[in-house]
């Protein structure tokens, strides 16, 4: 008889949440920027609230750094606060510059996006690494679903070109391994629960951030 290996925890928690985690990835904005139908100024709109966002989103990475228990831990949490404080954030400032924004302007954040990162803090300021990364887990692990899918096809528009293979990379795609792998290694059977919470309640925000972004502000919900 051949044994079928459990599932880690990382796969079991986007395998109980797939009907949600397909409404994050395949969102309907997401498929005009893999079309490069979107307008630019959707597109813009999405960057003002999303620069926000990656600043409150590298907070919570930093405060989960505190909860690392190894030197193994910590190198994977502070490539992944790199990757937002050093690549991502200033590649957002220079799409919305080429949009025709102002990055020096910070917009306020939308109720949707503050409560996003209200979730965050709360859960990342808890002493328990898998939990933080399963709130955290979502946002990381999805861009670099969507940015895999749509390199097989870019589209033609360089800002959206751009913009997908940012998360295209075999890199962003190893990052995503480390970090999913680090769940893995430190939840527990009596964590389950809340990384269940925590990382369903992160999907259910990536839904609602697409949707405010592509609705440029009319569809805004800040209670998930």
């Amino acid at each position: 008889m051949t044994s079928t290996a459990e599932p880690s925890e990382s796969q079991r928690l986007k395998d109980r949440g797939a009907a949600s985690w397909a409404a994050a990835v395949a969102h309907p904005m997401v498929a005009e920027i893999g079309a490069g139908t979107l307008p630019h100024a959707t597109f813009r709109f999405y960057f003002e609230q999303n620069l926000g966002y990656l600043h409150e989103y590298a907070r919570a990475i930093a405060l989960t750094i505190a909860a690392a228990p190894d030197r193994a831990a910590m190198s994977v949490l502070t490539r992944f606060l790199g990757q937002i404080v050093d690549v991502e954030i200033p590649a957002n400032e220079s799409f919305l510059t080429r949009l025709g924004g102002s990055p020096g302007t910070p917009a306020p954040l939308l109720p949707t996006a503050y409560a996003y990162t209200r979730h965050l803090l709360d859960v990342c300021r808890q002493p328990n690494l898998a939990v933080a990364l399963a709130a955290l887990l979502p946002c990381q692990w999805s861009y670099g679903e969507i940015g895999q899918r749509l390199v097989q096809a870019p589209p033609a528009d360089p800002i959206y070109a751009d913009w997908i293979a940012l998360f295209a990379g075999d890199g962003y795609d190893d990052l995503v391994t480390a970090s999913t792998d680090l769940l893995d290694r430190f939840c527990t059977p009596a964590d389950q629960p809340r990384t269940a919470d925590a990382f369903d309640r992160s999907t259910r925000y990536e839904i609602a951030f697409w949707q405010l972004a592509y609705s440029r502000g009319e569809s805004d919900f800040a209670v998930i």
